[in-house]
């Protein structure tokens, strides 16, 4: 026997015995695409019939928020979900002020890099870890939101309504603020952004001029920059705090994926009609409070697959915002692999 011929002989004899005690190497147990490469070809609008990508996003308990903990929590639940993409949340919290008028606001100062650096050490540690195998956003929520933290949501609406143009200082330094972060994670590698609106739900103000004025010119400073800059950004138009009675004034946003909800205030939009509204791919489908959180894991089957028996082509099974963070991984696990074969 050659040298050639005892070679070939040996690995298949090595082939077998591995796969005769239930062993499977690695080499030979590698996906045929990387979950990387997959949503990549997604992004393009090469959708492969029978696979819909999907992700559920959670905030982790006080001990994984921000550093290296959270790094690992995150890792360890994007594993066990088998999600198709990494999604890191936005923990740093802005320190709580009192503002008591809105000429006030002019005191907001720009939080710089230090602010962010527990929070910079999970984006290092989950990027130097994922990305070769999967695409890695960072959540950021919009100025509103941040001011809204810093303020409570009640001063802010209150001095929005009475001033804007007061307010309007403080938004700008929050913006300049969140640039700051946002650039340092593009240049850490991140390849895009979950971006988070509030302001224009049903009952928020009565004025849409202030949405309109002050609110969303203040979104889209750090959107359109990283809409240009990154491939897979997720524009999510939150509801978390009220319903919407229309997406009209989000319409324009930017983002390659629109995650919203079907229910509004007082109708009800099929995924149809939010595709030719948005005009691009879209992620949701299941309540956050739902048969996901109360459901049997037949009920997460059947519902998972009746939400994808009415798709786009392009679509990301998700829920409508954040799901509790007690839920049970294995839920989320369920309806994931359920995606995965449709």
């Amino acid at each position: 026997m050659n040298r050639k011929t005892f070679i070939k002989s040996s690995l298949l004899t090595s082939g077998a015995m591995l796969a005769g005690n239930g062993l499977i190497a690695s080499a030979f147990n590698r996906p045929a695409i990387s979950k990387r490469d997959r949503m990549l070809q997604w992004l393009e609008g090469k959708a492969k019939p029978g696979y819909t990508p999907a992700a559920f996003f959670l905030h982790f308990d006080d001990k994984h928020r921000v550093g290296s903990s959270a790094a690992s929590k995150h890792l360890e639940y994007f594993k066990f979900t088998d999600m198709d993409f990494v999604k890191i949340q936005f923990e740093a919290d802005y320190q709580i002020v009192d503002f008591k008028k809105p000429s006030d606001w002019s005191k907001m100062k720009a939080n710089k890099l230090d602010f962010y650096e527990p929070q910079l050490v999970a984006v290092r540690e989950i990027v130097k870890s994922a990305k070769k195998d999967a695409l890695v956003i960072m959540t950021t929520y919009s100025p509103y939101m941040w001011a809204g933290q810093a303020a409570t949501h009640t001063a802010l609406g209150r001095h929005l309504s009475e001033d804007p143009e007061a307010v309007k200082r403080g938004l700008d330094a929050i913006v300049e603020s969140q640039l700051l972060f946002l650039r340092k994670c593009m240049e850490i590698g991140v390849d895009g952004f979950y971006m988070s609106t509030q302001g224009s739900e049903s009952g928020q103000f009565t004025d849409p001029k202030i949405f309109n004025n002050y609110i969303k010119p203040a979104d889209l400073v750090a959107m359109q920059e990283v809409t240009k800059k990154c491939p897979f950004n997720i524009l999510h138009v939150c509801d978390y705090v009220a319903p919407y009675e229309s997406y009209a004034q989000v319409l324009d946003y930017p983002g390659q994926v629109v995650n919203c909800n079907t229910h509004l205030k007082d109708k009800t939009h099929s995924w149809s009609d939010l595709s030719a509204m948005f005009k691009r791919p879209l992620m949701g489908g299941l309540d956050r409070h739902g048969v996901l959180t109360t459901g049997t894991m037949d009920q997460i089957e059947a519902e998972v697959k009746n939400v994808l028996a009415n798709r786009p082509k392009q679509f990301i099974l998700g829920a409508d915002c954040t799901v509790p963070g007690d839920i049970d991984w294995k839920r989320l696990q369920k309806a994931i692999a359920v995606a995965h074969q449709v």
